[in-house]
C-alpha cells in the first residue's frame, strides 16, 4: 500500500519543456512512472520525447488525458500562479519542486487554496516516491526530482522538511533491507501546503505503513504539532530526526524556513517535544536507519 500516489496515478508536468523539467520528467517516464500531459504556454500540439502531448493549459490537459496530479518545474516568478492553475483544474495533487517562491505569493496561494480539493505538497520540495517493486520502476511512481534508485518497496513511510536528509534516510532503510511504502518531501519553506502532521495522519491510516520516520528541521512549530498528534492518536512506531541543534538565533540555515525567530523553533525544543510523545529520535543523520530498527 501508500499514500498519495501509486502506479495508477496520471501525471501531468508543468515546465515540461525547460532544462530541469525535461530532465527530471524523463527520469520519471524512466522509473515508470505515468506522465500523460506536459504544460508550456505557447507549446500546445508539440509532443515529449515523441510520446507525451504538450499543452497551453492544466485545465486543457487534465480534459484530454485525465490526469489528477501535476509537478511543477516553473521558475520562481510564475510558480504561484502555475499552482493556482492546477487548483483550478481541481488536480487531486499538486507538488511543486521550485524553490524561491516569494513568501508573499504562497500567503495569497494558501488563502486561496483553503477548502478547496487539491492537496498542495511544497514548494521547494524534492517531490513523493512510492517504491515500485521490481528493478527500479515496475509498479512504482515517482515525481519530483528523487533518486529512484535508492528505494525499496516496503512498508515504511518518510515525510521530512529536507530532500538530501531524505534520501540519506531512505538509503539507510534500503541498506539495512527495510523498504519505503511512500516518501514525501514537504520542502523547507516558511509557508507550504502539505504539513509533517497532514502525512503522518495518511500514514497512520495507511495498512501498509507500519512505521514512519520523520524528519525536521529548526524554525516553525510543525514538528511540536506533530509530536502532540503522535503521543495521543498514532497506533504506529515513529523515529524522528532533527537537523539544526548547533544553528545561531536569527540565522537562516539552508531553506527559508529554518530559522529560529523570537525564541521560538529551535532543534532542543523539537527533541524534547518529541520525545516527550514517544518518539525515538537519532542522535545523528547516520544513525536515522538505526533508530528505526530498533523500534520495529
Amino acid at each position: 500500500m501508500s499514500i498519495l500516489v501509486d502506479s495508477n496515478s496520471r501525471i501531468l508536468v508543468q515546465g515540461i519543456t525547460g532544462k530541469a523539467g525535461a530532465f527530471h520528467a524523463h527520469h520519471c517516464l524512466e522509473y515508470g512512472t505515468k506522465i500523460v500531459a506536459g504544460v508550456t504556454p505557447g507549446r500546445g500540439g508539440e509532443k515529449f520525447e515523441e510520446k507525451v502531448p504538450v499543452f497551453d493549459t492544466v485545465a486543457d490537459a487534465v480534459h484530454k488525458t485525465g490526469a489528477t496530479v501535476s509537478v511543477i518545474f516553473v521558475p520562481a516568478a510564475g510558480a504561484a500562479d502555475a499552482i493556482m492553475e492546477g487548483v483550478g483544474a481541481e488536480l487531486d495533487l499538486v507538488i511543486c519542486i521550485t524553490e524561491g517562491i516569494p513568501v508573499n505569493d504562497m500567503v495569497k496561494v494558501k488563502r486561496a487554496t483553503m477548502g478547496r480539493k487539491t492537496r498542495l505538497i511544497g514548494p521547494n520540495c524534492p517531490g513523493i516516491i512510492t517504491p515500485g517493486t521490481g528493478k527500479d520502476s515496475n509498479g512504482g511512481c515517482k515525481i519530483g526530482i528523487m533518486p529512484g534508485y535508492i528505494h525499496k518497496a516496503g512498508n515504511i513511510g518518510v515525510v521530512s522538511r529536507s530532500g538530501t536528509l531524505t534520501y540519506e534516510a531512505v538509503w539507510q532503510l534500503t541498506s539495512l533491507g527495510i523498504g519505503q511504502s511512500t516518501c514525501v518531501g514537504i520542502g523547507g519553506d516558511p509557508v507550504n501546503g502539505t504539513s509533517h502532521l497532514d502525512v503522518v495522519k495518511l500514514f497512520n491510516e495507511d495498512p501498509g505503513t507500519k512505521g514512519i520516520i520523520l524528519i525536521g528541521e529548526i524554525g516553525g512549530t510543525a514538528e511540536e504539532e506533530a509530536a502532540a498528534w503522535i503521543k495521543s492518536n498514532c497506533k504506529k512506531p515513529v523515529a524522528a530526526f532533527i537537523a539544526g541543534a548547533t544553528a545561531p538565533p536569527g540565522r537562516r540555515m539552508g531553506h527559508a524556513g529554518a530559522i529560529i525567530s523570537g525564541g521560538k523553533g529551535t532543534a532542543a525544543e523539537k527533541i524534547a517535544a518529541l520525545k516527550e510523545a514517544g518518539i525515538a529520535i537519532s542522535p545523528t543523520p547516520s544513525d536515522m536507519g538505526a533508530t528505526l530498527a530498533k523500534i520495529l
